[in-house]
């Protein structure tokens, strides 16, 4: 491929060597290659001050990330042949790891694939675009998944926040088959019914799939309240595996309709819900003395940026500290997050400091990380985000 040269300023390449692969707009020899000669979602050769040859990136000259790597090859862009080989080398891992067709199939540059999430729902695939590069193969994408998977239905969801940083439009299109509006999902053997246009993002978060595995394990017998439920992921698993008592709580009435609605689909006659700011109802649920068995609490991201940091560590530090009062003497904390900003060791120490704050002896059981169809990429650190932390925890003990 003839493409454009995008040169980097000296020494601003050393991330990438490391295996990053991602170019910020402050890393660009703007004055030797004027960011403002690209257009968005162009392809363009990657090279050092030096003129040494990095890759093939896709350009947008609007974004922060104004570089994404496609191919460490100079000679290779992102064609339909590559772009189809990639979506199949996802596929076979998917494949292997999970034995019916509910699953992240493509998780971004994970895969080689910035930009790009597709997530399978038994016969329907959902697909969400956030980069320039990825919107200008829309099409080359769509019949990709035809040929690999023959779906029944193919849809863009591509409603995310993050296509506004790229200058790109919102909407949500039914590129395939008939119309869906209500997404099955089949997860850890229980059954789920997403309304698709409610839901969050794709519809459904298969991240914490084996962290809400190994929850199941500890549920039998026990009383279950589940935070930031949406529509139940954690608590009606916890539910299926013979908690005795579930209790949902979410802002979301919608949320709570489907929760309902996903306890009958699995035939469960013991989950309810509580509606509500999840702060306001820990608080009243403490007021009240209530107690539970196992406590999970599973917010959205509460630092979505660096500048969030301080405010969500104390965001985070409350929540822990009212759910480890609501559990019973000899109790379970499920503590999770998806900010990518929170490191795994600093949710530990926060725990820590929970627990000390109101005089409770804890011991951290297990760790947990997000599911394998979310591969991490060692030089990519945004890539690893979630993590869980199962502690025991015990009044009077110590």
């Amino acid at each position: 491929m003839n493409l454009p040269v995008l040169y980097l300023r000296k020494g601003a390449e050393r991330r990438l060597r490391s295996g990053h692969l991602w170019v910020y707009s402050n890393e660009v020899d703007t004055r030797r290659t004027p960011l403002t000669d690209f257009e968005a979602g162009a392809q363009a050769e990657l090279r050092a001050s030096n003129d040494k040859p990095l890759g093939t990136v896709f350009v947008n000259p609007h974004a922060l990330i104004c570089g994404r790597l496609i191919s460490r090859d100079p000679r290779h862009g992102m064609t339909p042949q590559r772009l189809e080989q990639r979506l199949e080398a996802a596929l076979v891992l998917r494949e292997k790891l999970f034995p019916k067709p509910f699953y992240r199939w493509v998780f971004g540059d994970s895969d080689g694939l910035s930009g790009l999430v597709i997530d399978r729902f038994g016969d329907t695939v959902v697909v969400q675009i956030s980069t320039a590069g990825m919107e200008l193969l829309k099409d080359t994408i769509v019949r990709a998944v035809q040929r690999l998977v023959h779906p029944s239905a193919v849809v863009l969801k591509n409603d995310g926040k993050m296509r506004r940083v790229e200058g790109l439009e919102s909407y949500v299109e039914q590129a395939h088959g008939p119309e869906v509006s209500v997404l099955q999902v089949e997860e850890n053997g229980v059954r789920f019914e997403v309304d698709l246009a409610e839901g969050q993002k794709t519809g459904w978060f298969y991240d914490h799939r084996m962290n809400r595995q190994r929850l199941q394990a500890y549920s039998p017998g026990k009383r279950v309240l589940d935070v930031f439920s949406y529509v139940g992921g954690w608590g009606i698993q916890a539910a299926s595996a013979g908690a005795s008592q579930v209790t949902c709580v979410d802002s979301s009435s919608s949320a709570m309709d489907a929760v309902h609605h996903n306890a009958k689909l699995n035939g469960l006659d013991n989950v309810d819900t509580l509606e509500g700011d999840a702060f306001d109802a820990l608080k009243a649920l403490c007021d009240e003395k209530e107690k539970y068995d196992i406590v999970v609490l599973d917010p959205p991201a509460l630092i979505p940026r660096r500048r969030d940091q301080k405010a969500g560590e104390q965001a985070y530090a409350r929540l822990n500290q009212l759910a480890l009062r609501l559990l019973d003497r000899d109790g379970l904390l499920v503590s999770a997050s998806c900010s990518m900003h929170l490191s795994q060791e600093k949710l530990v120490d926060i725990i820590r400091g929970s627990g000390r704050k109101i005089d409770r002896f804890v011991q951290l059981l297990e760790q947990g990380h997000q599911a394998p169809d979310h591969p991490t990429i060692p030089g990519i650190p945004e890539t690893d985000y979630i993590k869980s932390c199962f502690v025991r925890s015990l009044t009077g003990f110590f």
